[in-house]
């Protein structure tokens, strides 16, 4: 059997079990030019929440449809040339245990030196959105100070280490004591303030005491309003997510001091990994070499069970998760 979940509800406000509803089917047949995947390890991230909800950069998810998600798995069966049983594949395969995807929407994974898990915590949509949001948009240059938000999540945790490996002074921004000793003791970062426990105006002050040139923006609100008044002249700020407006059942202001953007003569943009997949051999040649030689870490917050997909979705918006989310939906084998 097939086992999914689709939506049947927009969210207001945080998502609820209540949105997705649990079907079992028979298994698809796939036909001609299609491929037929089992999924290993569902990617459960903060776009999804606006998917549920409204057309963004795609259209948003249609009611009683699955679940969209990104999803590693192996093929089935195959009636694609470029597809055979057993080869490990990417995709929008859906909140599914099965998947039927025309075979020119599959990326065949190439042989790497890493675990599969790492083509979602190292890799992919996660890793390549740390490397190219830093390193074009961000352009840090050493001895600079870089202050990340969400910090120890999927995408944050990357991007403070490769701030590391191109000599700046790092400063991560988390939700927990626990998160933050993470940070600085696993993954050297210089320092990490708990926002929900100091006050994030003193602290930057103090681990940044000459001011902050990259800013890798996660949040928004409030937490981007306090680190406006901290940049340097000619700061750049890689604009990847605003999670923490995600959920609003209203419309809330924006920062009241953007006119720092004016007199700093600050650099902010928005960006989309898919921006930049034609130069993904790029970001693989480095990630997979610096984690080969131990200088990059990821981890994993893995949920068993696709059943249980809801309730990890949620750890996204209440802070819970260390890490990249994802449900391991089967064996790897």
């Amino acid at each position: 059997m097939n086992r999914r979940w689709v939506l049947v509800a927009r969210p207001e406000g945080l998502p609820r079990a209540t949105d997705f509803a649990w079907q079992e089917e028979a298994i698809p047949t796939p036909g001609p030019g299609e491929v037929l995947v089992r999924s290993i390890y569902l990617s459960l991230d903060p776009a999804m929440r606006g998917w549920m909800s409204h057309d963004t950069y795609i259209p948003a998810v249609e009611l009683g449809a699955v679940m969209r998600g990104g999803a590693i798995g192996v093929v089935e069966a195959s009636n694609h040339p470029g597809f055979a049983v057993g080869d490990q594949v990417q995709g929008m395969l859906g909140w599914q245990t099965h998947c039927v995807v025309d075979g020119r929407a599959l990326l065949k994974l190439p042989e790497l030196p890493v675990p599969l898990g790492a083509r979602f915590g190292l890799l992919g949509h996660i890793g390549f959105t740390a490397y190219f949001g830093l390193l074009d948009i961000g352009a840090p240059k050493e001895g600079e100070t870089l202050v990340v938000s969400a910090a120890a999540g999927a995408v944050g945790s990357l991007v403070g280490q490769i701030g590391k490996l191109k000599g700046c002074r790092v400063v991560g921004i988390a939700g927990s004591d626990s998160k933050c000793e993470w940070l600085t003791k696993d993954l050297g970062f210089d320092a990490a303030i708990n926002y929900k426990t100091e006050n994030l105006h003193k602290a930057l002050k103090a681990h940044c005491p000459k001011g902050i040139d990259v800013y890798f923006e996660n949040v928004g609100g409030k937490t981007l309003e306090t680190v406006l008044n901290h940049m340097n002249l000619f700061g750049r700020i890689p604009v990847c997510g605003m999670i923490s407006g995600y959920n609003n059942t209203e419309a809330t202001p924006g920062p009241n001091n953007l006119f720092q953007l004016i007199v700093k003569r600050l650099k902010m943009q928005g960006f989309l990994v898919t921006d930049y997949m034609p130069r993904a051999t790029e970001a693989v040649k480095d990630l997979v070499g610096w984690y080969g030689a131990g200088k990059l870490q990821y981890r994993l917050d893995i949920t068993e069970g696709l059943e249980n997909a809801p309730t990890a979705f949620l750890k996204l918006f209440d802070g819970s998760n260390q890490g990249k989310v994802v449900v391991q939906a089967g064996p790897e084998n």
